[in-house]
């Protein structure tokens, strides 16, 4: 994953587990939101489009 010349600003999200066991960082980006383990930032990330990760937002809310 390429973030240009442009930082990513990570942030964890509210739905990790507050162990800190299952944790996910998130950063959002004019066009798409990166995500990745924060456990080990090494890892590649995974990109989506604004689109779908707010289908999965709603989708994830409703549970």
């Amino acid at each position: 994953m390429s973030s240009g010349s442009t930082e990513l600003a990570w942030f964890k999200s509210s739905y990790s587990g507050s162990q800190g066991d299952d944790c996910v960082e998130v950063a959002i980006a004019e066009q798409a939101v990166h995500v990745r383990d924060s456990k080990d930032a090494t890892l590649p990330a995974f990109t989506v489009a604004n689109e779908g990760w707010s289908r999965f937002v709603r989708f994830a809310s409703e549970r």
